[in-house]
């Protein structure tokens, strides 16, 4: 049973960080980025790189790893509507994710180019930065819903 409580405990807490370091590299980038100052932009997107790096993608390689443990140790039926969703969710994030970091590796390279040339941010800067914010939406919002998932466990049923 200990070991039970360790795995959600583990659960929760990468909940947790996927969560909160998504919405603070959401905030952090969205007000660097409207001071519109490559030098504040370079320094802000090396830290959310950096914070991706090390605490995301830790809670991205925890979450399966705990939450397929426990539905085992459990007895959780793996075609659950609700578990299945969640798993598909958890993808979509993924789906989202990769792209956003190589954008923000980008948005950090150009401000810092900016900032080092003393020149305005470029045309593609804002290009990106308009496409890593449309990904961060659907992707924030997929969490949420799975975190309701694991907690209301609904009977979906999916129709597979």
């Amino acid at each position: 049973m200990e070991l039970d409580l360790i795995l959600r405990w583990l659960h929760v807490i990468g909940a947790c960080v996927l969560l909160g370091t998504g919405a603070g590299i959401a905030f952090f980038m969205l007000m660097a980025h409207r001071s519109r100052q490559p030098a504040i932009i370079a320094h802000t997107a090396g830290v959310v790189v950096f914070a991706d790096l090390v605490f995301t993608t830790s809670a991205v390689v925890v979450q399966p790893v705990t939450g397929a443990v426990l539905a085992w140790r459990l007895g959780w039926d793996w075609s659950e509507g609700w578990l299945l969703s969640s798993l598909m969710l958890y993808v979509l994030v993924g789906l989202f994710w990769l792209p956003v970091v190589w954008i923000q590796i980008r948005l950090r390279g150009l401000a810092r180019q900016a900032d080092q040339a003393q020149t305005p941010l470029p045309a593609e800067y804002f290009r990106l930065f308009a496409i890593w914010f449309t990904c961060g939406i659907p992707a924030f919002v997929a969490v949420l819903v799975i975190l309701w998932l694991m907690l209301a466990r609904p009977d979906l049923a999916l129709g597979f």
